[in-house]
């Protein structure tokens, strides 16, 4: 039909080709070709340009038993349950589509959404490599937040931490306020051995999602090994409580950041109430039993601290830490033969423990990555 015609050519990924206006006579018979080119994608939330440039490269996989991590060998246990809580937000290796069919688009079209499909199919699969390929190339198509934070937790759950900080920090300045992004951080500084800056970040997420339950587990999870705790930690812990009051979690973890500080009577008790709510929401608490056997203990009540570490015997798949509390008790009570036998079954207990401990490691591999120099060596004078 004779007129004026304007042509459009879109394609996600790719900026809009336009040409036009085309005038056409009844017996025109023309021929166009509109070139497409990858857009540069920005982005949603503050227009801050994506740049696809990273200061690593993934180069291979190795078994994670053969790299050291840092620390006592409790911290890297804790490190390791970090990272896989933070891959369990993003639902690593959930995907089940049928990855011939996938294939067959992508070699049609390359888009972020099959790719990510695709990487969900690697790493359930054990290909962990090329699951980490396509979680970036997702992410260099269309910079979502569930792009971006998949690309990062892949990389913290086969301990690539440095890149994963990376990953995480350009996730921040895209989506400040995704608290997953936050954590995501967190859990990979404090894996790579910065557990005071760690401690900051994850202080950050319980604010900027206060009444989201999970920064507060993170910071349950973290005090476990520490030491000390910096200000506000505590406060935030009791926020916990008071935004989920039938959350046994929420009341441990709480009673455990108060033992943390000096010990005060006061103090005490208030850790004590709380460990005896969540052994009252969650009977099978074992970890809270063994808190509240550790405090009977240390104000000498041992009958009461027997009962305690018993139950926590009774409620813990690998009990070590209360059986050799309850040795210690038995010994101030003057029984050898029960502090020989809690002993014995300490021993045989943590060493399951530590046999679980290098199956998983075993298991999961360990990304190989080289970083590149950001900026030039000064030269020697």
């Amino acid at each position: 039909m004779a007129g004026s015609y304007t042509l459009h050519a879109k394609q996600r990924g790719y900026t809009e080709a336009v040409k036009g206006p085309i005038t056409l006579n009844e017996t025109d018979a023309k021929s166009f070709t509109l070139l497409l080119q990858a857009a540069s994608t920005k982005s949603p939330t503050n227009d801050l340009p994506f740049s696809d440039e990273t200061n690593f490269t993934v180069a291979g996989v190795t078994d994670t038993t053969s790299l050291g991590g840092h620390g006592s060998d409790p911290v890297r246990r804790n490190s390791d349950a970090l990272s896989k809580e933070t891959a369990h937000l993003s639902n690593i290796g959930s995907g089940a589509t049928n990855e011939t069919v996938i294939r067959e688009q992508l070699n049609r079209v390359d888009d972020a959404d099959l790719r990510f499909q695709l990487a969900e199919i690697e790493e359930a699969s054990g290909r962990s490599l090329a699951a980490v390929n396509d979680y970036q190339r997702a992410a260099q198509l269309q910079p979502s937040e569930p792009h971006y934070f998949a690309w990062g937790a892949e990389l913290l759950l086969h301990r690539a931490f440095d890149p994963s900080i990376e990953v995480f920090g350009k996730g921040r300045k895209l989506y400040p306020k995704s608290v997953r992004m936050i954590l995501g951080q967190g859990a990979a500084t404090y894996a790579k051995g910065s557990s005071d800056e760690a401690k900051q970040i994850f202080l950050q997420a319980c604010d900027v999602g206060a009444s989201d339950p999970t920064p507060y587990l993170f910071l349950g999870r973290v005090q476990v090994t520490e030491t000390e705790l910096p200000p506000g930690w505590t406060d935030r812990l009791k926020r916990f409580v008071e935004i989920e009051p039938q959350n046994a979690k929420a009341h441990y973890f709480y009673a455990v950041a108060l033992t943390k500080k000096p010990t005060v009577s006061e103090q005490m008790a208030i850790a004590e109430s709380q460990l005896k709510a969540a052994v009252g929401l969650d009977p099978h608490f074992g970890e809270a039993y063994l808190e509240l056997g550790i405090l009977a203990s240390q104000r000498g009540d041992l009958p009461s601290a027997v009962a305690y570490l018993q139950k926590a015997v009774e409620n813990t798949s690998l009990p070590d830490d209360a059986h050799y509390l309850l040795a210690q008790v038995y010994r101030r009570m003057g029984d050898t033969e029960k502090v020989r036998q809690e002993t014995e079954l300490y021993k045989q207990a943590s060493r399951r423990k530590q046999q679980q401990v290098e199956q998983d490691r075993h298991e999961l591999q360990q990304f190989v990555y080289t970083l590149r120099e950001q900026t030039p060596a000064a030269p020697l004078k």
